[in-house]
């Protein structure tokens, strides 16, 4: 087992005390690449080569108020038995910068507008492959009558090194299909002028969305637009992403994040949680004494003024947002 119980494979999913919610997992995940038309079963020509897979399987946090932990099962490619020039070419993909996240946040907060959170169900399941690839069938779930059958690939799956790439291209296409733009900034900011002069925004970090915009009614044409291309989950109002939690006060104006679960989980991690804290923010080597205190007037009432902080420097880009600022 791995972590928090995690089986390795399929076989010690199936044998585990939670194998009913693994099994479960699995099926959806099956039904989902079935649904999706990801492979078609044939017959391995003479000369193509079989590129091997696996189960894995993880316990994921769910999205705070609305569950707790849900037994996940992906049917993911073994990149690692890739050829590149054969099996894949390119394979940079872009996600949205911190700076633009933050930026965006800090705007909802200044000008009360709306945040949406979107997240997409098997993502990478997606893309349009532009190779031949063939794989495996998935373990446990290998067709009667067709087991010498191998799935010849239509669309990408986890696991292929191509596999983000083709995603992001296909969502791209998308989005600038439907008259939105793409910042030069950021490629994965993607907004649109409204009837009225105001724009609305759509933030994307792989497989997660935030929607910004000022009236409800865009960001729920965007959610149906988004929705009959893809297989969406509709998470509301934003609250968690990329690890920080979103918390809102509309009537203040305030937005604050926060990552204390996250830190919380780090400390647990490495043994961490009941360390000595400290109050200074100091490293143990460091050796002060008051021959260094300041002993002209001049640089007394100098560092009375002078604050003992901690500084976060934070690497902002200048970015210029349309109808906004």
């Amino acid at each position: 087992m791995g972590e928090e119980g995690e089986p390795k494979n399929s076989s010690k999913a199936i044998s585990s005390d939670d194998s009913t919610k693994w099994i479960a997992a699995m099926q959806e995940e099956v039904e989902s690449l079935l649904k999706n038309k990801t492979w078609e079963l044939v017959k391995l020509l003479e000369g193509k080569r079989v590129i091997s897979c696996k189960w894995i399987f993880k316990r994921k946090e769910g999205t705070p108020g609305v569950e707790s932990i849900r037994n996940k099962a992906r049917f993911v490619v073994r990149g690692f038995d890739q050829e590149e020039g054969i099996d894949f070419n390119e394979v940079f993909s872009p996600v949205v910068r911190h700076t633009s996240i933050l930026i965006l946040l800090a705007l909802v907060a200044l000008y009360d507008l709306e945040l949406e959170q979107l997240d997409v169900k098997t993502a990478f399941h997606h893309g349009n492959l532009e190779e031949e690839i063939y794989i495996q069938q998935p373990e446990g779930f290998v067709v009667p009558g067709k087991e010498d059958h191998v799935c010849c690939l239509k669309k990408s799956l986890y696991g292929l090194k191509q596999s983000q790439r083709q995603w992001y291209k296909r969502f791209d296409s998308f989005m600038v299909g439907h008259g939105y733009s793409r910042s030069s900034y950021d490629n994965c900011v993607h907004f649109r002028k409204t009837f009225d002069g105001s724009f609305i925004y759509l933030l994307l970090y792989v497989d997660d969305m935030l929607i910004v915009a000022r009236d409800k009614s865009l960001v729920n044409k965007l959610k149906a637009q988004l929705s009959s291309e893809f297989d969406m989950k509709d998470l509301g109002f934003a609250k968690k992403i990329l690890g920080m939690e979103i918390n809102r006060d509309r009537q203040a104006g305030k937005l604050f994040l926060s990552q204390k679960k996250y830190v919380l989980k780090m400390l647990d991690k490495f043994g961490m949680r009941d360390c000595k804290t400290v109050s200074t923010p100091i490293a143990a080597h460091f050796k002060l004494s008051s021959d260094q205190c300041p002993k002209l007037d001049e640089d007394k009432r100098r560092m009375s003024h002078v604050r003992i902080q901690m500084q976060l420097e934070v690497s902002c880009m200048l970015w210029y947002v349309p109808g906004l600022i």
